[in-house]
């Protein structure tokens, strides 16, 4: 099979925030305990923090996590996780019908956030709590001092302020599952109080909204438009939430699902213009795609866990090569939308639907999903290229005229690097790419990152890594120093990096 791009310097889409390359840590499961903190391990810091998981999340280039939640944060008091750890209560958390010993809280996690170079993306309580409590954790992280949740912060040792300057406004407030959940009017009046106050207390923080909990609640468009009419000029971000799975063991139908992403964007973008217009406003909301991934395989074993437990093994998908092939569509497609994404989180990092897995007591690893995150976070800064691509389609169950080739290119003008990456979603052809690249002078291939395996089921584990990426061999550019023609061989159901250099 044959698929021709086309890249060129002048074709940009927008500059990448590097938030888009975000993740995500919630007191659910073993994200916290047992994740990145196990005191006593044999690689845990004088804090308790495991260094094994704390390298593997400086190897992926985090630049924010959010935290506390998630479902989580709708029933949580964040005064239970400060002040001195002995008197800290053990609550019940309803979200995930487990215990929470609340020994990790805002300033142990911030020392975390610290010690894996992250920043920390703050989510308050609108569930069981409202803009009172809102104010008073921005206070307490970012106000400096001579007050009185400034003032007991520095009490807790710690003199300076975080200023953090992202907070999402709750969490999935249109969800039943969620806990006080709401209508669009009651949140749009609960969140536009908060955002007030929050901002009132520290006018430099940018305020994530919440939008619809997936593209296929019955209230999605509905939801936004009347959410927005309450918060829009409060408001930065509307946040944006999917997942995806293979229940019914159909990889083209499943290797096509980052087109329903697609879709998502430009609808909430969309109904975010609306707004703007009917309000005849100067300003733009942009989007916060603060949680996305695979998520399918763990819900049996999930079914089996006993209530009240502290810390259990919840949501441990175990990802195969297919799930890494989905991830690097659904990168491909943030980074198609680096106009008005801006913001967005893997969900999650440790051990809960992650690319980071540890054993209690033993080794840390990384799961097939690991690479292309770490590929586009590490190569894929800059200005995304908008590249006209020309290559067979397939209809699936679900979608149709879906490209054999899902790609995009990323200019590092600082670097002097083009990186291309590109998923062959063909399960039986490798793909002959001929890419013309034009507006960069001299090139030449730096590298082909591939990641692929035989068996698309492969997974890796904490005895072996049997997907993990290799250099593929063969490529070759040529051509004049106006235009440049380069040709390279995508495997059958495979994940690309080329990096280009001039």
């Amino acid at each position: 099979m044959k698929a021709k791009l086309t890249v060129h310097r002048e074709f940009s889409i927008g500059e990448t925030d590097k938030r888009i390359y975000g993740s995500f840590i919630e007191h659910l499961g073993r994200a916290v305990y047992t994740g990145i903190y196990e005191p006593g391990h044999p690689s845990a810091d004088s804090e308790g923090f495991r260094n094994d998981a704390a390298d593997l999340v400086k190897e992926l280039d985090v630049p924010i996590v959010r935290y506390p939640g998630g479902n989580f944060v709708s029933g949580y008091n964040w005064e239970d996780g400060i002040g001195p750890v002995e008197n800290r209560p053990m609550r019940l958390d309803l979200a995930w019908g487990t215990k929470e010993s609340n020994r990790v809280g805002i300033n142990e996690f911030a020392k975390w956030a610290k010690k894996v170079n992250t920043d920390v993306m703050m989510a308050v309580n609108l569930g069981t709590r409202g803009a009172e409590s809102a104010r008073n954790i921005v206070e307490y992280c970012n106000f400096k001092g001579g007050s009185y949740w400034s003032d007991l912060r520095r009490s807790h040792g710690v003199s300076d302020p975080y200023n953090y300057k992202l907070w999402c406004l709750g969490n999935e407030m249109d969800g039943p599952w969620q806990i006080c959940h709401r209508t669009a009017d009651e949140y749009g009046r609960v969140a536009a109080e908060a955002a007030k106050v929050m901002k009132w207390t520290d006018p430099s923080i940018e305020l994530v909204a919440c939008g619809s909990s997936n593209a296929r609640m019955p209230s999605f468009g509905t939801w936004e438009s009347t959410m927005l009419d309450h918060v829009y000029d409060l408001v930065d971000y509307v946040s944006l939430h999917i997942y995806f799975a293979n229940r019914e063991e159909d990889t083209p139908n499943f290797l096509g699902r980052s087109l329903e992403m697609d879709r998502f964007i430009k609808t909430v973008a969309g109904i975010c213009d609306l707004v703007q217009a009917k309000k005849n406003s100067k300003k733009t909301v942009n989007l916060s795609f603060d949680e996305w991934n695979v998520w399918y395989h763990s819900n049996d074993a999930d079914r089996q866990i006993e209530k009240w437990t502290e810390a259990p093994a919840l949501l441990e998908d175990i990802y195969n090569m297919e799930d890494a092939l989905v991830a690097g569509c659904m990168l491909i497609t943030l980074l198609k939308n680096a106009d008005r994404v801006k913001v967005a989180c893997l969900a999650q990092l440790v051990n809960v639907i992650a690319p980071i897995m540890t054993v209690k007591g033993g080794k840390a690893w990384r799961q097939t999903i690991f690479y292309p995150f770490m590929d586009a976070s590490r190569y894929g800064r800059g200005t995304v290229l908008r590249c006209p691509v020309t290559v067979e389609k397939y209809d699936s169950k679900e979608y149709s005229d879906v490209p054999y080739l899902e790609t995009v290119a990323v200019h590092n003008a600082e670097k002097k690097e083009i990186s291309i990456f590109a998923v062959n979603r063909n399960l039986n052809e490798a793909i002959n790419l001929e890419a013309e690249i034009a507006g960069f002078g001299d090139l030449r291939l730096a590298e082909h990152r591939l990641l692929c395996h035989k068996d698309l089921k492969a997974v890796n584990s904490a005895q072996e890594e049997k997907v993990k990426p290799v250099v593929q061999q063969g490529g070759s550019i040529e051509g004049s120093d106006g235009s440049k023609l380069l040709q390279a061989s995508l495997p059958p159901a495979s994940w690309n990096v080329i990096r280009l250099q001039y």
